[in-house]
């Protein structure tokens, strides 16, 4: 065997160079398609955890009576804001099960609009009111 064949007979540094760049943008791709669905998962898991936050009210309030105040916030849930008789929590288990998938706080209004006893926000990846996509605002009577 001459030296000549051994040459063609494995790749060049350029070429395989040039085809883990391909798979490489490939993959980036097919990551951003099947992974980019993270943000829609999220306003998913917003509203679950508000379904899991307005339990625990309906609880506050079996106990002491009323809900809490938009003053008193969500904070309510883990110590007695003071005034609350028969007050018999904490009723989560610490504060980031009051946080949204973005880590920010749940924002909590009672009573609310249209004769709802109170109303869960969170403002999405953004932490903004409004947006679109992964920014827009998740709401518990949405």
């Amino acid at each position: 065997m001459n030296i000549q064949n051994m040459r063609r007979n494995g790749f060049t540094l350029m070429e395989i160079i040039i085809v883990i760049t391909i798979i490489g943008l490939v993959v980036a791709w097919a990551g951003n398609r099947i992974f980019g669905q993270g943000d829609k998962a999220k306003s998913g898991l917003a509203k679950a955890r508000m379904s899991e936050i307005s339990a625990q009210l309906d609880m506050y309030k079996l106990d002491t009576g009323r809900y809490p105040t938009t003053a008193e916030g969500l904070r309510a849930l883990l110590a007695n804001p003071g005034n609350a008789t028969n007050w018999n929590g904490p009723y989560v288990k610490n504060a980031d099960t009051l946080k949204d998938p973005w880590s920010n706080e749940m924002i909590y209004k009672s009573p609310g609009d249209a004769n709802r006893p109170f109303e869960l926000t969170s403002l999405g990846a953004d932490g903004k009111e409004g947006g679109e996509g992964a920014d827009r605002d998740v709401r518990s009577w949405d």
